[in-house]
């Protein structure tokens, strides 16, 4: 928020965080925010002066999620694998998408949705994860064809998939047949795919 908030506001807006964390955590990003607001002890009208739309609230409760992302693929350009430093990124992001369920779809959108509240945050993440592809594609590990949102839609997919069954063991087992799918033909007089 750019302007500094009275303390009343600032204990609503903190509040109505915290309440919708446990409620997307509980429900999924399709959590009422009706109960929201209640759970948080104020009403609809103060939710929405915070937090204008749904896409709004996620924002706020992703925001510290993909700024991390984007500082670890910025860390992560300083690996000596390319290919590694760019699996590991992946696998931080399809662990990262299953904090509520519904939320792949959510990031999904947001990236397609140059509007959304969402957008900002997931763009300045989706831009450093393009590095790290960069540098694996010019590394030859990784195919030079893929382009950055091919690969956050399979991640999205993978942590949708995720969401069906249970635990992460689904989210390394796709990753790796991903990983395969996804790598530089090296056979000798070999066209790409």
């Amino acid at each position: 928020m750019a302007e500094v908030m009275r303390a009343d506001a600032r204990r609503n807006y903190e509040q109505l965080l915290a309440v919708a964390r446990e409620a997307f955590a509980e429900h999924g990003t399709d959590a009422s925010l009706r109960d929201v607001a209640r759970r948080a002890g104020v009403g609809i009208g103060t939710l929405y002066r915070h937090f204008p739309t749904r896409e709004a609230l996620l924002e706020a409760l992703m925001s510290s999620g993909f700024d991390a992302l984007q500082s670890r693929a910025e860390e992560l350009l300083a690996a000596s694998s390319p290919r590694d430093a760019l699996l590991v990124w992946l696998r931080e992001l399809a662990v990262g998408s299953t904090t509520y369920q519904g939320l792949p779809a959510s990031v999904m959108a947001a990236l397609r949705e140059e509007g959304s509240e969402l957008h900002a945050s997931c763009h300045a993440m989706r831009a450093s994860g393009g590095r790290l592809l960069a540098r694996a594609q010019e590394s030859g590990a990784v195919r030079a064809d893929l382009v950055i949102g091919e690969l956050l839609a399979l991640v999205a997919g993978i942590a949708w998939a995720s969401e069906q069954s249970t635990g992460h063991d689904l989210i390394e087992r796709l990753l790796s047949l991903s990983a395969t799918g996804f790598a530089a033909d090296r056979s000798p007089g070999s066209a790409p795919a």
